[in-house]
């Protein structure tokens, strides 16, 4: 089994101390890349939840590769990343969102000769605080004692209402956090230990606050707000951090004249706002030496300013909204993370982007009038990659077997305007089965009326760099009617595109060379046919596995037409909701058809008989069809999709989703998996080489079919869905512990209804399951078809009326 698809921008990552490993959150798991390269070197694995923080621990020599790490499991763990290994695992029992260790590698002797302990600062979630409460509270900032293994007993620095990000000073004398429109700071007391006491202070705002940064040297703090204004306050914490009591510090306090920009009572010297950005500020962060502040926000810009003048100078056209800004040991070299899940690796002398570590790239967000005009994923079953669209109007290529990035097409020439509304989309993508040919639709919405767009483009793969080159455009195919569908012929150059317009159009590549001019020398797609069945908009569109049918779906009807006559050869059923998309099942003459709308439908049709086989009201979101088996997988949404709730303290994330594995015989499936995320899921088949899965197949026996799931946040799963390990499979995602999750109906319940249970009591693993006082009253209960064989119930049947009894043989 291969897991992909992690964010690697949840949470800032860390440098090593030689700056050549970069270390990131990568879900339950922290991923250590090569800053040199981008590439994956090792990954540490331990954590049950999503990693929130990585530590570094610092060393002169470089000679130990030590970090702490935290995560929403409730633990803090000690790691030597360069073997890799875990050395300590501390059990707080409370999800941690942020902690930092300001003395970190501070050695401060005790009286005894003792070296002092260490403590961590850590924001956490009080789960037994219950969110009905009118004022609850559940953002705690609590102490733990890292060399016992434990909390420090009574210290609640802080409240809030959700748990906060923690900052601290690069000297790990300050840490903080933003609460609305105020900051917290406090100072870490010169000799740390359990009940010392941790000095705070205030500086406020009439803005909300965002993000906000510590000077490496100097008492100085900068902050950004929502607006994209950044405030810059000098000399703060002489009055509240001082060692003399509060009458002597009331002494050290300026005029309001003597301290231009600060507001209220704060206790600085200065504050001065700065302002470029548009909106959001998202990261702020000092350089090495204190002479610059970095800034940036929606714009993908990075800003520069010098700290003394204000005088800025800039990094555009990254392409992103930026996240976050990490400096290294290194001083040329520092790392951008981007909300496309992007990491750069910036040379600070000259301000240029060496190498960029790419993640799979984030779902889109569409608005609510793009409905009915989006598609999910593409996959190259061959060479295991999927082809994803991503919000810059590009369409990315990943390799599901390797968790990286193969190459971006650039779809539509437009720069990242994150202020603009979106009006131009790409709505449906295809490949060819031997991946060396690209099809995409693109809308663009009309404003005001005026403007709208659809246009057709076919794209070639170039051998020499494996990227893909424009070929041809189309613009308005379909006169000014959306397209629906877009289907390769599964051996020949040719495409079939069908619109709500009502009609649907065969594409052919035409390759004409002039051997006498061969300046003459064109290639293109051209209009080989067009067909339309009673001028019924036409929703989905599919190739047979041998070319020789296409079926198109005009709204709840599906037609077969012959691609090359482009005659209509038979006319299929009736369904209760427009068909949206249509799949061949390979090797047998079924056609599966998913139905949406008010009575959504999954069908499996007899291309023989001209009907209908068997259907269920599922609400399907893909299907995959195997290549070399007569089977299909479909993934369905569970009729309620219930979202986080509350129990014992735990989050749970529910199962919204279920994978069924069907054979075209039985109506009935073969295995089934629960799946979370399934709403935006895909599925697909891969033919790919198993020595390249890591997984033993069942019996010994060599598959080259692979099942990939991909769900909602993008986030994959690859494994033989034939083996024995996948059928008690579950392809939930681990968000959190799943101890308390709540049962629901899914699997065989959600589709045919709950039928008693008659294992024997201590032999099912299932949990603890309370069975019927009177199970003979509901056990013949059901359709006929549903139920097992007579003969399995009889016994059942008499052993429910039997008690037996154990009794000892001499």
């Amino acid at each position: 089994m291969i897991h992909g698809g992690k964010s690697f921008v949840s949470s800032p990552p860390a440098f090593s101390n030689d700056a050549k490993k970069l270390l990131v959150c990568t879900g339950n798991t922290i991923s250590v890349f090569s800053t040199s390269t981008g590439m994956q070197i090792t990954e540490l694995e331990g954590h049950t939840a999503l990693v929130t923080a990585i530590i570094v621990v610092p060393n002169a020599n470089n000679v130990f590769c030590y970090c702490w790490t935290s995560s929403l499991d409730g633990t803090i763990r000690y790691w030597d990343f360069s073997a890799p290994e875990l050395i300590k695992t501390v059990d707080i029992r409370l999800p941690i969102f942020s902690m930092v260790i300001p003395r970190l590698l501070v050695k401060q002797e005790e009286s005894d000769g003792k070296v002092a302990n260490v403590f961590a600062y850590m924001s956490v979630e009080d789960v037994n605080v219950h969110v009905s409460k009118a004022k609850y509270l559940r953002g705690q900032l609590r102490k733990c004692n890292l060399t016992e293994s434990r909390l420090a007993g009574g210290v609640i620095l802080a409240e809030t209402v959700q748990p906060p990000y923690m900052t601290i000073s690069p000297s790990g004398e300050f840490f903080g956090i933003q609460n609305k429109r105020t900051l917290y700071i406090w100072k870490v007391p010169g000799k740390d230990y359990e009940h010392a006491v941790v000095k705070k202070m205030k500086l406020h705002h009439t803005k909300n606050f965002s993000t906000f940064a510590f000077h490496p040297v100097d008492r100085i703090v900068a902050a950004g707000d929502v607006t994209g204004r950044i405030l810059v306050w000098r000399g703060f914490g002489w009055r509240k951090f001082s060692i003399h009591d509060d009458f002597n510090n009331d002494g050290l306090m300026k005029s309001e004249d003597e301290r231009p920009g600060v507001r209220e009572n704060d206790d600085a010297d200065s504050c001065s706002t700065w302002h470029w950005h548009s909106s959001e500020v998202n990261l702020l962060s000092f350089s090495s030496d204190g002479a610059y502040l970095y800034s940036g926000g929606n714009e993908g810009v990075l800003v520069m300013w010098h700290l003394d003048t204000g005088k800025k100078n800039f990094l555009p056209r990254i392409g992103s909204p930026l996240l976050y800004f990490m400096d290294s040991p290194d001083s040329l070299l520092s790392s951008i993370s981007c909300a496309d899940n992007q990491i750069h690796m910036l040379k600070m002398s000259s301000l240029e982007i060496l190498k960029t570590i790419s993640g799979i790239k984030l779902p889109c967000s569409f608005p609510d009038k793009w409905n009915g005009l989006s598609s999910g994923f593409v996959f190259d079953d061959a060479a295991g990659v999927v082809a994803i669209r991503t919000e810059n109007y590009r369409i990315q290529f990943y390799s599901l077997l390797d968790n990286r990035e193969i190459s971006e097409v650039q779809v539509c020439e437009r720069n990242h305007q994150p202020g603009d509304d979106i009006t131009v989309a790409v709505t449906l993508m295809a490949l060819s089965p031997d991946g060396s040919m690209m099809c995409t639709a693109e809308t663009k919405l009309p404003e005001e009326g005026i403007g709208g767009l659809v246009c057709l483009k076919f794209w070639v793969r170039e051998l020499q760099r494996k990227d893909f080159k424009l070929s041809t455009i189309v613009y308005e195919p379909h006169r000014d009617a959306p397209i629906s569908a877009i289907a390769f012929h599964p051996s020949s150059q040719m495409v079939v595109s069908s619109s709500y317009g009502g009609d649907f159009k065969i594409w052919a590549f035409r390759n004409t060379t002039q051997d006498t001019n061969p300046v003459l020398e064109s290639s293109g797609w051209t209009c080989h046919a067009v067909g339309s069945y009673k001028r019924k908009p036409m929703t989905a569109a599919t190739f047979s596995a041998d070319g020789s049918v296409l079926a198109v779906a005009a709204e709840t009807v599906i037609t077969l037409w012959d691609p090359d006559r482009n005659v209509l050869v038979a006319v299929v059923g009736e369904t209760f909701a427009p068909i949206m998309n249509l799949f061949f099942v390979v090797k047998s003459d079924s056609l599966v058809s998913i139905s949406r709308g008010p009575v959504p439908q999954l069908s499996l049709w007899s291309m023989s008989k001209l009907s209908m086989v068997w259907s269920y009201k599922l609400h399907s979101e893909d299907v995959a069809c195997a290549d070399d088996a007569s089977s299909f997988a479909v993934l369905a949404l569970l009729p309620e999709s219930p979202k986080a709730v509350e129990s014992n303290g735990t989050r749970i994330h529910s199962t919204d989703g279920i994978i069924l594995l069907f054979n075209v015989g039985d109506p009935i499936p073969i295995v089934t998996w629960s799946a979370r995320k399934a709403n935006g899921g895909g599925l697909s088949f891969l033919r790919v080489n198993q020595s390249s899965f890591e997984e033993n197949t069942s019996a010994g026996k060599e598959r080259s079919t692979l099942l990939v799931y991909i769900n909602g946040d993008h986030e994959y799963v690859v494994f033989d869905p034939y083996s024995k390990e996948a059928q008690k499979l579950s392809l939930a995602c681990q968000d959190a512990s799943t101890e308390h999750e709540e049962t629901g109906h899914f699997g065989y319940s959600a589709l045919y209804g709950e039928l008693p249970s008659f294992e024997p009591k201590g032999e099912t693993d299932q949990g603890p399951i309370l069975p019927s006082e009177r199970p003979w009253e509901t056990i013949f209960n059901g359709s006929s078809h549903n139920l097992p064989p007579l003969t399995k119930l009889c016994s059942a049947f008499l052993e429910s009326l039997l008690e037996k009894r154990t009794t000892a043989v001499d």
